[in-house]
């Protein structure tokens, strides 16, 4: 098994299989055919652990995965820099672009989630957050105190960035706190805050920062405390779009320079395979190990939802 994570649009370009021109797989695992997925890079764990090894096995197949920001890796799929046979994204968004790219007729929703707040243990602030998650202090009272390092994802290229934004618009409303957003998290695009998600999760897990916004099933799979947030702003509910989370929008500057002002989407992972995929057989096994029992076992232990709604045609 190999994983590769992205950690910017520039990499993709230098992906490549060196380690079978460099003779390091074995000759027997050389001979089987390889299985590349994109996913929302909050996977990696369940990918690295559960489903990878255990497609590798059930396909006889080189499992090969690239975790990055959904968006993010969209556009790179789009513009034929990078060619996975399975794209996972988390929420519509980023399968929308490949549709709309003529990559991708139709996505499956697998799991779910909904957005915490995850903390450092070894952060000064870890007995504040400990004491929110059990009903004290409001949570968002301990992110505005002095001193609090918060980080976050670009929301220009990864979902996860967008949906905390969200949150805090959301629970400005909720908890009547005019401004709440700009008080925990500044400018939209704040470089102080900003991080790309493997970078973020190190830091939080090495205390360099104190608390980060967060999918519920990353922060079970890494092992981090996090404080819970309610359903009318944790975008876990496609019930609630109307009467809460299509309350609140905001604009930011995409990297081909265009503006786009954002809408909410529920939580929910969905994974296609891709038109042009080098290996859509084993693409197609995939996917059926996912949405399988066995799989969805592999989800629930890992701390996910099942999957919410319809397939994305």
């Amino acid at each position: 098994m190999q994983r590769r994570t992205l950690l910017s649009y520039s990499l993709a370009a230098t992906l490549s299989l060196g380690a079978l021109a460099a003779g390091i797989v074995p000759a027997a695992q050389a001979a089987e055919p390889v299985l590349n997925i994109a996913y929302a890079g909050v996977m990696g764990p369940i990918m690295d652990k559960a489903l990878g090894p255990t497609i590798a096995k059930q396909a006889h197949v080189q499992y090969q995965g690239q975790g990055a920001g959904a968006y993010g890796l969209a556009r790179l799929i789009a513009s034929k820099q990078i060619n996975p046979d399975v794209f996972i994204s988390i929420t519509p968004g980023p399968i929308r672009v490949l549709q709309k790219a003529g990559l991708v007729s139709t996505a499956v929703p697998i799991a779910s989630t909904e957005m915490v707040i995850a903390y450092s243990p070894q952060s000064p602030f870890a007995k504040d957050f400990e004491a929110a998650s059990k009903g004290g202090a409001p949570w968002y009272t301990v992110l505005e105190k002095p001193g609090m390092k918060f980080g976050r994802t670009d929301p220009a290229v990864d979902p996860q960035g967008r949906n905390i934004v969200f949150t805090m618009l959301l629970a400005e409303q909720f908890y009547k706190q005019p401004g709440l957003m700009q008080k925990i998290l500044g400018p939209i695009e704040n470089p102080q805050q900003i991080f790309t998600e493997p970078s973020l999760l190190a830091r939080l897990q090495s205390g360099q920062i104190d608390a980060s916004s967060g999918y519920l099933c990353a922060a079970i799979s890494h092992n981090l405390p996090y404080v819970t947030l309610p359903p009318q702003i944790n975008l876990s509910d496609p019930a609630m779009v109307k009467t809460h989370y299509d309350k609140v929008h905001f604009s930011i500057k995409l990297p081909n320079g265009k503006t786009d002002t954002l809408s909410t989407q529920p939580l929910v992972f969905y994974a296609a395979v891709l038109k042009n995929a080098p290996n859509p057989k084993a693409g197609q096994a995939f996917l059926k190990l996912m949405t399988s029992a066995e799989g969805q076992t592999m989800f629930k232990d890992m701390g996910y939802g099942a999957p919410i709604g319809a397939a994305l045609k």
